[in-house]
């Protein structure tokens, strides 16, 4: 077992990087548009490979969502279900590769809602979630499935 402070200092790593891929994304214009992509969003599925990425990603995304202005429902909902996406996805160990869909179906499930009802977006709620749920296909999906392939690859360092 790990002891508490390697736990404690990979999950802040995590937390950290969550932040550092969210700002490239603002810079970069990624989470513009009506596809929005959110680099960060790839190491969602660290949790099949490490537990202390659960509190990291949640924390990562608690303070990407405070730094870049949301509002208090994004925090709260976003955080949440990035939180119920690591959980579940850190239960998916011997299937890997099932690792993005959690995050996918949790922020297609919880953001479109928060898009409407807090941001007041004035597009049909199934095609708001459409076009999430392509954005977190591209970012969980696609990066993600990066992530995964370099980390089996080099899983020994």
């Amino acid at each position: 077992m790990k002891s508490n402070t390697r736990f404690i200092a990979e999950g802040a790593m995590v937390a950290a990087l969550y932040v550092i891929l969210t700002y490239i994304s603002m810079t970069l214009g990624l989470d513009k548009g009506a596809i929005q992509c959110r680099l960060s969003e790839a190491l969602t599925v660290l949790p099949v490979f490490f537990s202390s990425a659960v509190p990291g990603l949640f924390v990562g995304c608690v303070l990407s969502n405070l730094l870049t202005g949301c509002a208090i429902w994004d925090i709260v909902f976003g955080s949440l279900a990035t939180l119920v996406a690591a959980i579940i996805t850190s239960r998916i160990k011997k299937h890997k590769f099932l690792a993005p869909i959690p995050a996918i179906v949790a922020n297609t499930v919880v953001v479109p809602p928060v898009l409407a009802y807090v941001y007041h977006v004035e597009t049909a709620l199934p095609l708001i979630a459409l076009t999430v749920f392509i954005g977190e296909v591209i970012s969980c999906g696609v990066f993600g499935s990066v992530v995964i392939y370099f980390l089996k690859k080099h899983k020994k360092r």
